[in-house]
């Protein structure tokens, strides 16, 4: 698979402060929408263990300002 070039450029620093990104494809192939859907899945599968990650810390803050709360009325 090709990657994108990304490339940007602001203008100089005197007041003109327009800025260009200029963004290229290694190829003019195009990518069918199974293919698509298939890359997506496997991006998607990527960020599992972080997403995973977050929701644990996530719930654990919860039941720990939960806890806190109830000591506090207590």
């Amino acid at each position: 698979m090709d990657e994108l070039d990304v490339r940007q450029s602001v203008g100089d620093v005197g007041g003109d402060f327009t800025k260009s990104i200029t963004i290229e494809s290694g190829g003019d192939e195009r990518v069918g929408d199974v293919e698509a859907v298939i890359e997506l899945t496997y991006n998607i599968f990527q960020y599992i263990p972080e997403l995973l990650f977050v929701s644990v810390y996530g719930l654990l803050m919860y039941a720990g300002v939960l806890l806190i709360t109830r000591t506090i009325k207590r």
